[in-house]
């Protein structure tokens, strides 16, 4: 998947609240939107070397810039939080996702009752699949967790989800790590663990949970690879 650009180099100044980053580029402070509402402590260090993409001419936008990526150890991350889904939905309908080459793309963006998924798809045995994609960026000792930010919204998915698994459909959630340096994944119980059980006890009830890691540069996003799943408590935390 291609990321439009120019991407323009900053650093991290301040953030003042959840979807604003105060920006240095060549020595002027700059108001940039954050795609991004987790905690992002971890990456988010004064001086952080980023990347963000200026606003379209004649914007009537507050922000001149949006935050795109955080250069973290050597290694780029995405900070948007919508590029997951964009990202699935091309590659499903390029099969560039092995876990789902026997799945077809119907469409995306489902309403169901109060809930609206994101992906409706066929199964290999050409019944209805509801799918939930969910952006990660936190990794700890080669773990990827989810959510590094209490999600209630999240937690009503995957319940719905569960409830759809009990009515015949089928489902499942993708977990997508906006960064390749995972080797597992695991719900971050400690930060929400209403989220966390309600992962767990959906995927006992039938819902598939799966997580992949992505390739990240300056003008591309690219499947790297699928990573085993631990969804107990303390099991797979380093």
């Amino acid at each position: 998947m291609i990321i439009p650009g120019p991407l323009l180099k900053a650093k991290f100044v301040e953030r003042p609240n959840r979807f604003i980053t105060m920006i240095e580029i060549n020595g002027e402070i700059h108001r940039s939107h954050l795609p991004d509402p987790g905690r992002l402590k971890e990456l988010l260090l004064p001086n952080a070397n980023l990347l963000v993409r200026a606003a379209p001419e004649n914007s009537e936008r507050k922000t001149k810039f949006s935050t795109v990526m955080v250069n973290h150890k050597g290694q780029l991350i995405s900070l948007v939080t919508a590029l997951p889904n964009q990202f699935v939905k091309e590659a499903l309908a390029k099969n560039e996702i092995p876990i789902f080459n026997d799945y077809t793309l119907i469409r995306p963006e489902i309403p169901v009752g109060k809930h609206r998924f994101d992906f409706l798809l066929k199964d290999p045995n050409g019944l209805e699949f509801y799918l939930e994609v969910k952006s990660v960026t936190f990794v700890e000792n080669g773990v990827a967790q989810f959510p590094d930010a209490v999600t209630e919204r999240g937690t009503k998915h995957a319940l719905a989800l569960k409830k759809l698994v009990e009515q015949g459909k089928g489902a499942g959630i993708l977990f997508v790590c906006q960064r390749p340096d995972a080797h597992s994944f695991r719900p971050m119980w400690e930060r929400d663990p209403k989220l966390a059980n309600a992962v767990l006890e959906a995927n006992k009830a039938g819902v598939k949970v799966w997580c992949i890691t992505l390739n990240i540069s300056k003008t591309e996003l690219t499947f790297n690879k699928e990573i085993p799943v631990n969804l107990e408590l303390n099991i797979g935390k380093s």
